[in-house]
């Protein structure tokens, strides 16, 4: 290895240490305000109607910022996609939680059948993904699969939402508000960022 190469390789490692500290403070900052508002009852003010529009922008925001910065994408695709689907087995909690709040009738059977049932199949199909598929083409059905579970998810959410159906207000109460204001954010994006790093093979070698 000559001198140039090993700068460059130097100059990498800095950068990539860098965009760690970056996304890892972003996230945290992230869902500790969720976190601390929740618990507080500051969702509570909004009106629900804003829960999908709030839950769409946490996909979004962090999508155009992997769009736009070349930086972030170099992280994200070295970040290897068994660790960004495994990523989303946490959606087997949030199946559970879902149950739970609709045992109680706290949520509206409807929008629990379809957000509990989803965010399962999601998070089991992840583990599945990464134990025995964890090729380009499992991680493409995985990330199908889980998208459109969120497009269900948000899109029955917002029907409801719309509907009044006072069950709702639920959603934004601590801890489930971390679900669609934290959660849905952080995995929908890796959603669409992880389309746009496996429709490129060359962008897709590590996994």
């Amino acid at each position: 290895m000559n001198a140039a190469s090993a700068v460059g390789d130097d100059r990498s490692l800095d950068q990539r240490s860098r965009w760690t500290r970056i996304v890892a403070v972003t996230v945290a900052i992230w869902g500790a305000t969720v976190a601390a508002v929740a618990a507080v009852g500051g969702f509570r003010a909004l009106p629900i109607r804003l829960f999908p529009v709030l839950a769409a922008a946490g996909v979004v925001l962090p999508t155009a910022a992997y769009v736009r910065s070349p930086g972030l994408r170099a992280w994200f695709d070295g970040f290897g996609q068994r660790r960004i689907v495994l990523f989303h087995s946490w959606r087997i909690l949030a199946a559970l939680a879902f149950w739970g709040y609709g045992a109680q009738g706290l949520l509206p059977p409807a929008f629990v059948r379809n957000a509990a049932w989803g965010d399962f199949v999601a998070g089991v199909l992840a583990l599945v993904v990464v134990r025995w598929w964890p090729r380009r083409r499992g991680f493409l059905v995985f990330h199908a699969v889980g998208f459109a579970d969120f497009l269900s998810a948000v899109g029955i959410g917002f029907t409801f939402a719309l509907a009044g159906d006072p069950r709702m207000a639920s959603i934004a109460a601590f801890p489930i508000a971390l679900i669609p204001l934290f959660g849905v954010g952080l995995s929908g994006a890796s959603h669409l960022a992880s389309f746009a790093q496996l429709s490129n093979p060359n962008r897709s070698e590590k996994t």
